[in-house]
């Protein structure tokens, strides 16, 4: 048994303390208030992850350190993201925990039909958000590289699974299909793209912090084959005995307009070339290398179903 430290208690950040109080170690989660349901086997702790000297002293004796987190708003990524980066590299290299980073996929640009992202592609996207956090990948792999800390990356897909509502393009739309509702989708709906359940991702991350070969890389989270957003939506309703609902489409100017007058709505559609083109990951690397498998699609349709609806 181990002691470890996840920061930040979302999905993912639940999912990893969970998986990791699972396997017997001992499991501090920490964010802001502190407060939240009750997890098995994981103590919470309120903290201020961009206190340095706070963020160190919680990590004292920490294997590894997860970044799970994700500031509030996109519109303040510039402010909030560089004093977490800052006190968390701090903490890994004043204790000598592995910083185990959970990134996205904002910094590849617009593919083409056949195309596949793998950790490999360039990262060649243009949005502010993922050239701010391809900095930070890159910072913590380059501190890793010259030997200050010891760092790992795993990147994921739109999330999918359970407990993540309206902040996911995979869920946004479940709780309102569920009644009824049209369903409004952004760009293509009819478009192949990757969907990560958070628990893979939390499968992942905690295998790439175990495995010592496998740092100073970027991995991708275990991901099933890719659905379109109109073939997610409408297995998900399957999976509860609910028939698919009317949809329709944001039209590209109407999204252009609302991003002229909307702060975030400008920021969706800053990363809306990944519903206007294909996305579709390759996580084959982490199953051959890590043994991480995605959950098998049947159970992460029903545990979207139930756990968003």
């Amino acid at each position: 048994m181990s002691h470890h430290l996840v920061l930040g208690a979302g999905p993912v950040g639940r999912a990893t303390a969970t998986l990791l109080a699972s396997q017997g170690h001992d499991v501090l989660l920490a964010h802001r208030s502190g407060t939240g349901a009750d997890l098995p086997g994981v103590r919470r702790v309120a903290l201020d992850a961009a206190d340095a000297r706070a963020l160190t002293d919680a990590a004292t004796g920490a294997a590894v350190i997860y970044n799970c987190m994700n500031p509030g708003s996109y519109t303040t990524w510039e402010r909030d993201w560089p004093p977490l980066q800052t006190a968390m590299l701090a903490a890994a290299e004043s204790t000598g925990a592995v910083l185990a980073i959970v990134s996205n996929l904002y910094m590849y640009g617009l593919q083409g039909t056949g195309d596949v992202i793998t950790p490999e592609s360039p990262t060649n996207g243009t949005d502010h958000k993922g050239l701010l956090r391809n900095r930070m990948d890159q910072e913590a792999l380059k501190a890793h590289q010259d030997g200050r800390i010891q760092a790992v990356v795993v990147r994921a897909s739109d999330y999918v699974g359970a407990g993540i509502g309206a902040n996911s393009m995979g869920t946004r739309l479940v709780a309102g299909a569920s009644k009824g509702k049209r369903a409004v989708f952004f760009g293509n709906p009819d478009l192949p793209h990757s969907w990560t359940d958070v628990e893979d991702v939390a499968s992942t991350v905690v295998a790439a912090a175990a495995d010592p070969q496998a740092h100073g890389r970027v991995w991708f989270a275990a991901t099933n084959p890719p659905r379109s957003q109109r073939e997610l939506l409408t297995e998900v309703l399957d999976a509860v005995g609910k028939p698919m609902v009317a949809v329709s489409t944001i039209p590209g100017a109407v999204l252009t307009l609302s991003a002229l007058l909307m702060p975030f709505m400008r920021e969706v559609k800053g990363v809306s070339h990944q519903f206007t083109g294909p996305w579709v990951i390759d996580s084959a690397q982490t199953e051959r290398e890590l043994a991480v498998a995605p959950t098998p699609w049947a159970e992460v349709l029903h545990r979207t179903a139930t756990g968003n609806g």
